[in-house]
């Protein structure tokens, strides 16, 4: 149902890191068009995100990107049939947050229609909304990305319980710095990934992070130490770096402290239904072993909505304006955010 006066559909904006996202979604959920512009390219160079140079390139794509998704999606007027402007406000960098929120209350004001503020976190939850219709609660959803790995429990659209957390590194950002180590390209984790389907995983006997404690927590730091421990020593032996089965075994290891943990997630709650989200949820070893361990149970986002997405922050903004109302006059993007902060 749309609210009074309005069309019916969400503008979602999605500007946390570096892609650039904007989506056109129905208010009966169903996603009309969704866009990204990828910065990859432009920070490859440096091997990484650049915050300032995140924040231009989204100034200089969002109104494109928006202009694009408005035409595919068949919204003529946006003004009469926009209904929503959902905006991530946080976690993110700073200056990219303020690039997609400040379009997003130029767009609201100027619309004439309400705003809500999205945590990008929900919205990893809620891109398993958008991908599989009629997923039911209560469920265990694993956000694991470049900069998040934690364990969350749904047992109801809104109501999360925050089960276990990274104590240090995220596993995406283990993924790029392990291929960091290795001279191989940014983004790295797809790298590895593609690497480690010709390598042998049992060629390296690399630690599995926390693996035999009974808490659900993450620790990758360790793990990238003895990567490292590895390669300085074949380096120091003169021989050349086993690529392939370096990205194998590695990759063994982390996807083995993933599953591992949410097994335990699943045995402490009894909540057998699991959610994968976030980037690191593209990686085909971890989307197989989850298949293989949850059969049935498990749902896996398409690779469109497991990186950073616009339809994810539209789905979860709807979501919140029906049940709550549009965001307050004093909203404002937080780098900082928590899921917890949303957490009852």
């Amino acid at each position: 149902m749309s609210p009074p006066g309005h069309g019916p559909v969400v503008v979602g904006i999605e500007t946390s890191c570096d892609d650039t996202g904007v989506a056109v979604l129905g208010f009966d959920g169903r996603v009309r068009s969704s866009l990204l512009s990828s910065q990859a390219k432009d920070h490859a160079l440096f091997g990484g995100v650049v915050p300032e140079l995140a924040s231009r390139k989204h100034q200089e794509a969002i109104i494109p990107l928006l202009r694009a998704a408005l035409a595919e999606a068949g919204v003529e007027a946006p003004s009469s049939q926009v209904g929503l402007v959902a905006v991530t406000t946080g976690p993110g960098l700073m200056g990219s947050l303020i690039v997609g929120f400040m379009t997003a209350r130029g767009l609201s004001q100027a619309w004439g229609c309400p705003l809500v503020g999205v945590n990008h976190l929900e919205g990893h939850i809620f891109a398993n909304r958008v991908a599989h219709e009629g997923l039911e609660t209560p469920f265990l959803c694993l956000i694991v990305s470049g900069g998040h790995t934690e364990v969350i429990l749904v047992e109801g659209w809104g109501d999360y319980t925050l089960l276990g957390r990274t104590r240090d590194d995220a596993a995406g950002e283990c993924y790029d710095k392990v291929a960091k180590m290795l001279g191989l390209p940014y983004p790295g984790g797809p790298e590895v990934d593609r690497l480690a389907a010709s390598g042998d995983p049992d060629s390296f006997d690399l630690p599995v992070p926390l693996g035999t404690t009974g808490r659900v927590e993450f620790s990758f730091s360790g793990l990238k130490t003895a990567v490292l421990w590895t390669v300085n020593r074949i380096k120091s032996e003169k021989r050349s770096l086993p690529l392939a089965d370096i990205c194998a075994s590695f990759q063994k290891a982390a996807v083995e402290a993933l599953l591992g943990k949410m097994v335990l997630a699943s045995r402490l709650t009894g909540v057998g239904r699991v959610c994968l989200s976030g980037g690191v949820s593209a990686n085909s070893a971890l989307r197989k072993a989850f298949r293989d361990r949850f059969g049935d149970n498990v749902f896996i986002p398409p690779l469109e909505l497991c990186t950073d997405n616009a339809s994810m922050i539209a789905a979860a903004g709807l979501f919140n304006f029906l049940r709550s109302g549009p965001s307050g006059p004093d909203l404002s993007p937080d780098p900082s955010a928590s899921l917890t902060d949303k957490i009852t």
